[in-house]
């Protein structure tokens, strides 16, 4: 009796390890995923960035601005305004 309640006592320590052990392993590859996610975010930041200049610059480069690029620099236009009146609060 005494022997199988040490083989059971034994038998818990392996899986506890053994959940231990895939416990981290699981943390790992979240963590390198949470990481991969950001970098990806990143990208899909910057790339989009990318297409709107390249957009913006197609546009000027057509010769006379289009409804797309009145459009860009009304946008910008009324994002610096806004900007402006941040500073004269502040």
């Amino acid at each position: 009796m005494l022997e199988d309640i040490r083989k059971n006592i034994e038998q818990l320590i392996a899986r506890y390890e053994a959940e231990k052990a895939e416990n981290e392993r699981l943390r790992q590859e979240l963590r390198t995923c949470e990481e991969t996610g950001s970098a990806l975010r990143k990208q899909i930041l910057e790339l989009e960035s990318e297409i709107e200049t390249r957009k913006l610059t197609a546009a000027f480069s057509a010769g006379a601005p289009g409804p797309e690029a009145k459009e860009k620099i009304d946008t910008l236009i009324k994002e610096i305004d806004r900007c402006i009146s941040y500073l004269e609060e502040a």
